[in-house]
């Protein structure tokens, strides 16, 4: 008997109507199915940089901090002169094909020195902004997993440290170093990042205080796993998140407590150079030669606003929450 035969049943028996499934219900479920087990097998590293790459305005100020970065880096390659030299022909003199950017009041390159004040702001921004972080994740997280007489003493450093007038000390003892050490740069970054911890480790030891009682931190402890294992394996990564998001914006706060300190002669000094000793030393002559102040604040506002927009990028991204990063 042929398939047709089959199909049409017996001679005088009426067809029998079959259910049909609409096959686009069929399909949208089988995309669907397939879109959640790719969503299954994307890693945390991936859904971030999906949600982050999704938002424009953190891509665009990645975009530009890369581009300061290479300005700083390849600068000093381009320029004519070099920021601590003097061209006694021109005073004050406008940017033209010879100086880019102008001159200052005693000749020197505008161009030079902007490129080599942005060097030292990157440099010390960064550098403060890794050692709190460095110092907050470990102060915070060994308080909180240790307890007892640990906790509470470093709750007292942290407490003390947050009542001082941080400002006030630490142009008191820049002071000090400048005298001794002549404006040393390192140890500049290290009075800055004294005072910059305090609040990341307490908000790093209430995120550990929620951790240390989940099962894997227990099951590493009866594995016999060591303290410094089980905290740097088990809980920082687990609150990388803020980490992260806290050195990013840290390093616009490092570069704007620079700017500041040696806006008002107490941070970096000549004949060493940064962003903030600049714009103090050209705000004088802002209304007859405005080159000698424009450039510098404007690489220092461009610079702010990328990492900051770059931070906000990085918390959207990891919060789930957030709708600027869309669906991973």
């Amino acid at each position: 008997m042929s398939n047709v035969e089959l199909n049409q049943g017996s001679p005088g028996s009426r067809p029998v109507d079959r259910p049909t499934i609409g096959r686009g219900a069929g399909e949208h479920a089988i995309v669907a199915a397939k879109k959640a087990t790719d969503a299954r097998r994307l890693t945390r590293g991936q859904i971030f940089r999906r949600r982050f790459m999704r938002n424009r305005s953190a891509v665009l100020g990645l975009a530009g901090f890369i581009l300061i970065v290479l300005f700083a880096v390849v600068g000093p390659y381009i320029a004519k002169y070099d920021y601590a030299e003097s061209d006694f022909l021109a005073f004050n003199s406008p940017p033209d094909a010879d100086h880019w950017l102008g001159t200052t009041r005693d000749g020197s390159d505008v161009f030079a020195m902007t490129v080599e004040g942005l060097r030292k702001s990157l440099v010390i921004g960064l550098s403060v902004a890794g050692i709190q972080v460095t110092v907050a994740a470990v102060v915070g997280s060994a308080a909180a997993y240790f307890g007892g007489w640990f906790d509470r003493v470093a709750l007292w450093v942290i407490d003390l440290l947050l009542v001082v007038p941080s400002f006030l000390l630490i142009a008191i003892v820049s002071q000090s170093i400048s005298a001794q050490s002549k404006g040393s740069i390192p140890a500049f970054i290290l009075l800055l990042a004294i005072f910059g911890w305090m609040l990341s480790a307490r908000v790093i030891r209430s995120m550990t205080l929620s951790v240390r009682n989940m099962e894997y931190v227990t099951a590493a402890k009866y594995m016999g796993g060591r303290a410094p294992t089980i905290i740097g394996r088990h809980i920082l990564p687990n609150i990388a998140s803020y980490i992260i998001i806290d050195g990013t914006l840290g390093v616009a706060v490092a570069v704007m407590s620079e700017t500041s300190l040696s806006y008002f002669g107490f941070g970096v000094k000549p004949p060493q150079t940064s962003l903030g000793t600049l714009i103090a030393q050209s705000q004088g002559d802002v209304a007859v030669f405005p080159w000698t102040f424009v450039y510098p604040a404007l690489v220092l506002v461009v610079l702010l606003v990328c990492v900051n927009l770059i931070g906000d990028g990085v918390r959207d991204a990891f919060d789930s929450s957030s709708k600027s990063g869309g669906k991973a």
